[in-house]
């Protein structure tokens, strides 16, 4: 086709039309406000809950309290975090290890796990426990597979396979960019470019068809493919405490919330690493927490979830998760402060994904058992909008 005004010349093609406006998420109702107790939580707690509820939850500004700056450094559990420390920035020479039950303080503990329990303790990144972890944390967020940063990951015995090192060093890369996150590197360069590579396979798994069946059989069992790149507990705290990046991936924001809304698969995530299947238990293969039987049976991990989902503006979008949260709230005292459906003991769990933020408590017999629940629901209220009411 010629241009009529100017016979001879093409016409030049159309523009193609502009892609459709996003549709904003339905957001569920802001829920009534929540009474929180400070008070109490001053008398009752530790200084790092303390510091932290007065700063992140009731938000009264550290310039108007000049004392409270130095609670999280007052903590004696923080203190001897702090001090099992190595010369060379790590503990214990791993990365991901939690102290076991009969561990004594916090021996066995690894560089990524402490670095995290320290954040937890409200403790500044440029405090120089935190200075000192850094290095090796940046050093991590390399894409190699040197097998010699596998850490705990690598093979026990001989030389690591391709394979084993591919997922092991994945691994610690996707954590060690969660816990730069959380201290507050979103801006780093170094950060950012890892982070953009982790949600470019995450977005290119999630519009795979192996998103919805992401299963190989291995022998007599079903493992996920080696291609399959799942999020990873790791990834999500790390989207979690990165807000300015995630509004620049809005399509993978969507689409993750949609694959972690989906049911759980029977099967547990593991892979074929060499010929042994490994569990990959941080792997997240759908909605960890699809009902109250669910919530009660770890409330700690219940509570680490939703302040996840919290972080990441899902709460308000998923009417599950918003209505445990209620429910966590409708078990409180006339004072705010919260209390376990059946006996007195302290709320545990055996998921090691929980042990950096709880419970920070030191005290589990008197009535500062309750202190990390309250604290926490008070912070989980805060983060996805609702209005706190300090008593």
């Amino acid at each position: 086709m010629t241009d009529p005004i100017t016979p001879g010349l093409p016409v030049p093609p159309a523009a193609p039309p502009p892609p459709p406006t996003p549709q904003p998420p339905q957001l569920l109702p802001i829920g009534a406000p929540i009474d929180f107790p400070l008070g109490w939580l001053l008398d009752h707690s530790s200084p790092a809950l303390q510091y932290r509820a007065t700063i992140e939850v009731a938000r009264i500004p550290g310039k108007e309290i000049p004392a409270i700056r130095t609670l999280p450094y007052a903590h004696a559990p923080a203190l001897s975090l702090a001090i099992a420390q190595q010369n060379d920035g790590t503990w214990g020479g791993s990365m991901l290890e939690v102290p076991s039950i009969r561990a004594h303080s916090f021996e066995g503990v690894g560089t990524i796990t402490a670095t995290r329990r320290l954040l937890e303790y409200g403790w500044d990144k440029d405090s120089p426990p935190l200075m000192r972890a850094r290095r090796i944390l940046f050093r991590l967020l390399a894409e190699d597979e040197d097998p010699a940063f596998l850490f705990e990951l690598g093979p026990s015995k001989g030389r690591a396979d391709p394979v084993t090192t591919h997922v092991g060093r994945t691994t610690l890369r996707e954590a060690a960019a969660s816990a730069l996150a959380q201290a507050g590197y979103e801006s780093d360069p170094r950060l950012r470019g890892a982070a953009r590579r982790i949600v470019d396979r995450l977005a290119n798994y999630l519009r795979s068809p192996l998103a919805q069946k992401p299963w190989v059989r291995a022998g007599n069992q079903q493992v996920l493919a080696p291609e399959a790149t799942p999020p990873s507990f790791h990834t999500l705290v790390m989207l979690a405490h990165m807000p300015l990046f995630r509004s620049e991936h809005y399509d993978v924001m969507e689409r993750l919330f949609q694959f972690l809304s989906e049911p759980l698969p029977r099967q547990a995530p593991a892979r074929l690493l060499g010929d042994k299947v490994v569990p990959q238990p941080h792997l997240v293969l759908g909605d960890p927490l699809p009902h109250r039987n669910a919530a009660d049976a770890d409330v700690p991990w219940a509570l680490t979830w939703l302040e996840i989902a919290a972080r990441l503006g899902y709460m308000r979008r998923h009417e599950g998760w918003a209505k445990l949260y209620d429910r966590f709230l409708d078990d409180r005292d006339g004072g705010g402060v919260w209390h376990p459906h059946k006996g007195l003991a302290m709320p545990r769990s055996t998921n090691p994904l929980v042990w950096p933020s709880f419970p920070l408590e030191p005290q589990h017999t008197g009535d500062e058992r309750w202190s990390d629940v309250t604290f926490r629901l008070g912070l989980i209220g805060r983060l996805a909008g609702r209005q706190i009411n300090v008593i």
